[in-house]
C-alpha cells in the first residue's frame, strides 16, 4: 500500500486538507485501498484553520518517516515551521515524490526544493511566490506542475487535477476518471490549462450544459457536430459555443477534443487494442490522427505512450 503523508503548514483552509483524502481514498483495485493517508503537524493537536472548522491533527512529523508521497498543504505563504520545512527536505532526500497543494508551494520553496524547477501555486499569490524566491521558475497560468520527483498546484479545485493526476500515474486513466465521476468532478485535465477563467453570472433562467457534456462523453466514437451538441442542448450554435466557454474554457469543438484524447490514453492504458480500433472507439478516426493529437496533447506516440503508462484492468 502506497503511504501519503500530509504536511499541514498553518494557515491552512480545511477544504485543502480533505481533497486528497477525498481522491485517494477512493481508489480501489481488485477491491482493496490503494493508498494508506494520514496528516501530520509540526504541533499535533488542535490546528486553526482559515475560513472553516478547526482540525484535530494527532500526528507529529515522524509520521512522514518512510512515506512513499508526501504532501505539503497550507502555509498562506506565510513562513513555515522550521521543523516541517527540515522533514520536507529529509522526504525529498529520501526519495519520496513530494507535492503541494495551492499555497503549500511556498512552503516547499522554503525548503529549497523549488529551487531551478518551475512550480505554480494560487494565480494571487504566484508573484509573490516569485519575488520572495527568483530561483524558482513560477508558472501562474496552469492548473498543476509536473517535474518529475516534486509536483505542484494552483489553487481550489487544481488541488483536486493533481490529486487525480497522480493517481492517473499510479494507477492508470481508467482508475483516476472512475474516482472522478464518483466525485462528481471533471476527469483528469491536462496541467498546462488556464488555472483562471472569467466566468460570469449565467443568463436569468439559463441552464448549465452538463447533461450535454455528459449526452456527448457516451458518444465519443461517434461523429458529433456543433449541430449536434446544440440539438441537444436546446440552443443556438452561437448560444451554444458561447456558453461552453463560459462554463469550461474552451469551445465546444475544442473540448471534444480533448476529451477525444483523454478516451484514447485511457485505452491505452488499460487494453492491448489495435491502435485503429482505439482510435475509431475516441472518435479520433485513424491511427494516423490519433498519433497527431496524442503527440500534439502529452508529446508521445501512441506506442510510446502504451509502453510507458499501460497497465491492464484486472
Amino acid at each position: 500500500m502506497h503511504r501519503i503523508v500530509l504536511v499541514v503548514v498553518t494557515p491552512v483552509m480545511s477544504f485543502d486538507v480533505s481533497i486528497p483524502y477525498m481522491v485517494f481514498g477512493g481508489v480501489e483495485i481488485d477491491g482493496a485501498p490503494v493508498y494508506d493517508i494520514r496528516a501530520c503537524t509540526a504541533e499535533p493537536g488542535i490546528v486553526p484553520t482559515a475560513g472553516g472548522p478547526d482540525l484535530f491533527i494527532p500526528d507529529g512529523l515522524e509520521a512522514v518517516r518512510g512515506a512513499g508521497t508526501v504532501i505539503a498543504v497550507g502555509s498562506g505563504g506565510e513562513p513555515a515551521h522550521p521543523d516541517a520545512l527540515e522533514a520536507l527536505r529529509e522526504a525529498a532526500a529520501a526519495g519520496a515524490r513530494i507535492a503541494s497543494l495551492c499555497t503549500g508551494a511556498f512552503a516547499l520553496a522554503q525548503a529549497g526544493l523549488l529551487d531551478g524547477r518551475p512550480a505554480t501555486t494560487h494565480w494571487a499569490l504566484a508573484a509573490t511566490l516569485a519575488a520572495r524566491h527568483p530561483t524558482v521558475e513560477v508558472r501562474p497560468d496552469v492548473l498543476y506542475v509536473d517535474d518529475g520527483q516534486v509536483l505542484t498546484s494552483a489553487g481550489a479545485a487544481a488541488a483536486i487535477d493533481l490529486c487525480l493526476h497522480l493517481v492517473r500515474l499510479d494507477c492508470g486513466a481508467a482508475a483516476a476518471n472512475a474516482v472522478a465521476r464518483a466525485a462528481v468532478v471533471s476527469p483528469v485535465r491536462p496541467g498546462g490549462q488556464a488555472q483562471y477563467i472569467e466566468t460570469p453570472m449565467p443568463p436569468e433562467r439559463g441552464t448549465s450544459l452538463t447533461g450535454t457534456r455528459a449526452w456527448a462523453l457516451a458518444r465519443l466514437d461517434r461523429p458529433l457536430t456543433l449541430k449536434d451538441l446544440a440539438a441537444h442542448a436546446g440552443t443556438s450554435v452561437r448560444t451554444l459555443t458561447r456558453r461552453f466557454r463560459d462554463e469550461t474554457g474552451l469551445s465546444p469543438l475544442q473540448w471534444l477534443l480533448h476529451r477525444r484524447v483523454d478516451r484514447a490514453r485511457e485505452l491505452l492504458e488499460s487494453t492491448d487494442l489495435a491502435m485503429d480500433e482505439i482510435a475509431w472507439r475516441s472518435g479520433l478516426g485513424s491511427a494516423d490522427s490519433l498519433r497527431k493529437h496524442l503527440v500534439g496533447r502529452v508529446g508521445l506516440t501512441p506506442r510510446a505512450y502504451r509502453a510507458s503508462f499501460h497497465r491492464p484492468e484486472h
